[in-house]
């Protein structure tokens, strides 16, 4: 007997199998995603969470070579600084690490939050505007899901300087860069995170992240 609001067993199997395969995707095949796709993909961040239901995301696809080649060379900047701050054992393995999917992958996302949003009115953004960043995360991961559901792969790039990013994508003045996402068809299916396989950070499955006060 189905209950109404309960999806079966089959139906979370699945989900929890979505969880642990969407994984941030570095190396992408040529192939090209249609343009269909990525519209529908972004379209579906309407059903994302939103505080005061702002829904404060938006998002610019950046198909201009030129502008992504100035993205690029903040990448550049923003890593050669993050290699200068390691030492030795670490510094050498950052220098291995690929940490962005730029040249590769088809098509490049950037998502901004808009502060200066009307919509929602406020509610619940009064007390924490932050709010409004979180939401546009919870929008990044709903299309981060259902990207990963048509075997469509996503990496975040966080190495960035925002000002820099902002001013290359000539965005209205009150959004707020949150990410920079690189899609297409990944080269591999990995369900294991690409810094634990490259030793760079371990992972605990026992631990839950819970306190109890």
């Amino acid at each position: 007997m189905t209950v109404p609001g309960v999806f079966g067993e089959s139906f979370q199997r699945d989900l929890y199998t979505l969880f642990e395969s969407r994984r941030d995707v570095r190396s992408f095949k040529s192939d090209p995603v249609p343009d269909a796709v990525v519209s529908e993909l972004v379209g579906l961040t309407r059903l994302s969470p939103s505080v005061g239901f702002s829904q404060p995301w938006r998002f610019v696809r950046v198909d201009s070579a030129e502008r992504r080649g100035v993205v690029m060379e903040s990448f550049k900047r923003a890593s050669a600084d993050a290699l200068a701050s390691y030492d030795g054992e670490r510094a050498a393995l950052y220098a291995r690490l690929k940490l962005a999917g730029f040249r590769e992958a088809p098509i490049h996302l950037a998502a901004f939050c808009d502060d200066a949003t009307d919509t929602g009115k406020g509610l619940g953004a009064k007390t924490m505007p932050e709010t409004r960043a979180y939401s546009t995360t919870m929008a990044i991961y709903t299309l981060w899901l259902a990207a990963r559901a048509r075997g469509i792969g996503m990496g975040w790039v966080s190495i960035l300087d925002p000002r820099e990013v902002e001013r290359a994508l000539d965005v209205p003045e009150g959004w707020r860069f949150i990410a920079y996402l690189c899609l297409g068809y990944p080269a591999t299916y990995e369900n294991t995170p690409e810094l634990l396989r490259a030793g760079w950070e371990n992972f605990d499955p026992r631990s839950t992240h819970l306190t109890i006060r």
